[in-house]
């Protein structure tokens, strides 16, 4: 991707770019020249690395707007711009709707203020630094096809990335024409909590096998499509839902079927 896309001089703010898919993003965007910050709540057990080149860790609460507007008043000041941020922090634990009664409603609260809430705030900080520079910038949503299937174990974070994608298209419109926001619509992604979700490397691979390319998506994977919407070649591209899921989820009803079998 370095070779095709260079985007050297630019500086990008990847959240929760310091593990898993997040590092992934952080690995692409240093291979492609990009000056990188990765933030997250704790440091990283190690740099994120990529081509040479080490990404700045910075702490960062998302939850808290004071501490956000704090950390890219922090890059204004110190690399005199940004041109890239890309929401990539969030997730979820799996807990059905019904289950917790009252404390479970505040779990599922939180799910949504980090998978919808923060990425609004953080896009916010960003537009006031992106807006006064030349150029104008990138953001990039991390979605989920969580987003635009129903999501049972995990409700609350479908429907704050449905909104998220949402929010990207209505960004989109109102910041033009200074500022492009497109989301990347992921599915499964191997990271190192796989085995957490989807068991050994035996379960891992039939997992990959229900989708049509055959496997998981890598942390690269994801990555390279944030370098491509960061970059000018995508500088008609704004308002987009970038599918990154290896062709979706076979439907079930093909393989539950008694025809052409």
């Amino acid at each position: 991707m370095a070779a095709i896309i260079d985007l050297s001089g630019s500086v990008a703010v990847v959240t929760g770019g310091t593990r898993g898919v997040g590092a992934g993003i952080t690995r692409a965007l240093l291979a492609a020249g990009a000056e990188v910050v990765a933030c997250a709540r704790r440091p990283p057990d190690q740099p994120v690395e990529a081509a040479g080149r080490t990404a700045r860790f910075l702490p960062v609460d998302l939850r808290d707007a004071e501490c956000v507007n704090g950390l890219f008043t922090q890059v204004r000041s110190e690399y005199g711009r940004l041109d890239t941020l890309v929401n990539n922090a969030g997730g979820t634990p799996f807990r059905l709707l019904g289950e917790g009664g009252a404390e479970g409603a505040e779990r599922h609260a939180r799910v949504v203020e980090l998978n919808l809430l923060a990425p609004l705030t953080a896009s916010l900080a960003a537009y006031e630094v992106m807006r006064h520079q030349g150029g104008g910038g990138s953001i990039v949503m991390i979605g989920s096809v969580s987003g635009t299937r129903p999501s049972p174990g995990t409700a609350a974070y479908g429907a704050a990335k449905a909104g998220l994608d949402n929010l990207a298209r209505s960004m989109a419109v109102e910041w033009a024409p200074t500022i492009r926001v497109n989301t990347v619509v992921l599915g499964m992604v191997r990271t190192e909590l796989s085995e957490l979700h989807y068991g050994d490397e035996d379960g891992i691979a039939a997992v990959g096998r229900t989708v049509p390319l055959g496997r998981l998506a890598e942390p690269a994977d994801v990555g390279d499509a944030c370098v491509f919407l960061a970059s000018g070649r995508a500088a008609y591209i704004s308002g987009a839902s970038l599918h990154v899921h290896g062709g979706g989820e076979r439907p079930a009803f093909l393989d539950a079927a008694t025809v052409n079998k």
